[in-house]
């Protein structure tokens, strides 16, 4: 028998990849969330994981909880618009009930709304998930909070994993796209300052109830600024 040698352990990105293919493993339609601080990587992860998934034989969609996001209109008449990426500039309750239809409705095609960046607006129905669809890689910053309804959305879940990263990369990496999407450096850096930073500070208090935490830059990930 040959030694075991350190090319023969599975890496993180396998043992990811096994850990969700054996909570498929019942039949039941896998719904697992990503949770973590804005700009972990939270999106990229997700993006990657249905992926690896559906390549190794387990057919998977992503759907990002931002399509959740409520409209900018909506905002501005909430006077929340200023603030917008806070856990109540979501509909928190639309997206529960996205996730129950997820687990109920396996036998025909259910859609989910999108986020567009580059409009910062949701697109409703834009994300087929198909009844062949064995999982779904949901990532959202809220999905642990204690606050409801989100222990609820955390219930709907089979499992939510926490996103972690360097706080000096995940910082640099944020003002880098609200750069990208339009804002000027002064005004990123504040954005960053002022709302995103608050909402990590809740965020990062939930980091130990997830049901498993990793840090994103362990694994083969090409970077999206998420």
């Amino acid at each position: 028998m040959r030694p075991n040698t350190d090319d023969d352990r599975p890496t993180l990105a396998d043992t990811l990849v096994e850990r969700v293919h054996d909570l498929a493993a019942g039949g039941r339609r896998v719904v697992l969330g990503i949770a973590g601080c804005p700009g972990a990587g939270k999106s990229t992860l997700a993006h990657w994981l249905a992926d690896r998934l559906t390549a190794t034989g387990l057919p998977a969609v992503q759907v990002p909880m931002d399509g959740f996001h409520l409209a900018d209109v909506k905002l501005e008449r909430l006077g929340r618009r200023h603030r917008k990426g806070a856990a109540d500039t979501f509909d928190a309750h639309g997206y529960l009930a996205l996730l129950r239809r997820l687990h109920a409705e396996t036998g025909t095609v259910v859609y989910a709304p999108s986020f567009d960046r580059d409009l910062e607006q949701p697109i409703a129905g834009s994300i087929p998930v198909p009844p062949e669809a064995r999982a779904v890689v949901s990532e959202g910053n809220y999905l642990l909070l204690p606050q409801a309804p989100w222990p609820q959305v955390r219930a709907a879940m089979t499992e939510v994993w926490y996103a972690d990263l360097d706080d000096r990369v995940r910082l640099d990496r944020l003002v880098r796209r609200h750069i990208r999407f339009g804002k000027a450096p002064e005004a990123a850096e504040r954005w960053v300052a002022e709302v995103d930073e608050p909402n990590a500070t809740a965020i990062r208090a939930t980091r130990d109830t997830a049901d498993l935490v990793l840090d994103t830059a362990a694994l083969p990930l090409t970077s999206r600024d998420t």
